[in-house]
């Protein structure tokens, strides 16, 4: 009995659980900072790669050199069967999946945002009516309500952000709602508005910067699913219009040719993979820490 009694004071020594917290805190950091280097990498790679590799244009590529292995020269992984350069296309997709992704979530946090936030905090019939506007949007299931828009608008980048933004803005909006109904109840915005502070600037300046944390914790996770959705549509071909390059028509042009060359849709499907994981992670993290903090 002693020695277990020496034993555990061992262990909760200070030094002991000074140790302990801070292998907590390091566990958090990398939760955090792994993904985040990841999304770093990928739009370093996107934006950059292409010039400091001196890769070759994504389309036009010469028909004689098509369907070229990995490892060719002058094509690190190959041509499709039109003679372009896989590399070059993965990466120039990458920046038409990855400009979606972020023009959608800045529409949604603007849009959304706003709307949720001016609907929270005055309340009564002007909260009723704008949230069952957003719940007629919301009771339509995304993927085929964003189909529809696509249809009806025609194939091109700003058409598609158009039309993933109309789902995204509904989502934020809640969000943007519920955070501020709590913020608005706390005391330091009741006394804002006791003081006489104009409710733009209440909102504004008190609760804003509040709220901002939840939604961009919520934008993040939003940034997967907005890159999936932009690869279904462009699959579909209702998202970037070929010969333009992005991992969803990648993926759709590699599969006709799926048992000759099963390479062309093997490398967008993991681009796709890795964007998505490591935006779903990092959201996910962010809000746990938010929630611990």
């Amino acid at each position: 009995m002693a020695v277990a009694d020496l034993s555990t004071k061992a262990l909760l020594t200070p030094a002991a659980v000074d140790r302990s917290v801070r292998r907590a805190r390091l566990m958090k950091r990398l939760t955090v900072g792994i993904p985040l280097a990841v999304v770093l990498l990928l739009f370093a790679a996107c934006f950059l790669g292409p010039v400091l590799l001196s890769l070759p244009r994504p389309i036009g590529g010469d028909v004689l050199s098509s369907s070229l292995p990995p490892g060719s020269p002058g094509h690190p992984l190959g041509t499709d069967i039109n003679g372009n350069d896989v590399l070059s296309r993965l990466l120039h997709g990458g920046q038409a999946s990855l400009i979606v992704a972020v023009a959608v979530n800045a529409i949604g946090l603007t849009i959304g945002g706003l709307i949720g936030a001016l609907a929270a905090y005055l309340g009564g019939k002007a909260d009723t009516v704008i949230m069952r506007a957003l719940d007629v949007l919301i009771a339509f299931p995304s993927l085929v309500l964003t189909i529809a828009i696509a249809q009806v608008l025609g194939p091109s980048l700003p058409n598609t952000i158009l039309a993933l933004s109309a789902f995204a803005i509904p989502g934020v909006a809640r969000v943007a709602r519920s955070s501020t109904l709590r913020v608005t109840a706390m005391p330091f915005v009741q006394a804002a508005a006791l003081g006489g502070s104009p409710w733009w600037r209440t909102l504004l300046f008190h609760i804003a910067p509040n709220v901002l944390p939840q939604l961009m914790n919520f934008a993040m996770l939003g940034m997967g699913i907005v890159i999936v959705t932009e690869g279904a549509l462009s699959f579909l071909g209702l998202g970037i219009p070929a010969p333009a390059p992005s991992w969803g028509n990648m993926i759709y042009e590699g599969q006709q040719s799926l048992s000759a060359t099963p390479l062309l849709v093997l490398w967008p499907s993991l681009a796709l993979l890795v964007a998505v994981l490591s935006f779903n992670l990092l959201g996910e993290n962010l809000r746990d820490e938010m929630s611990g903090r």
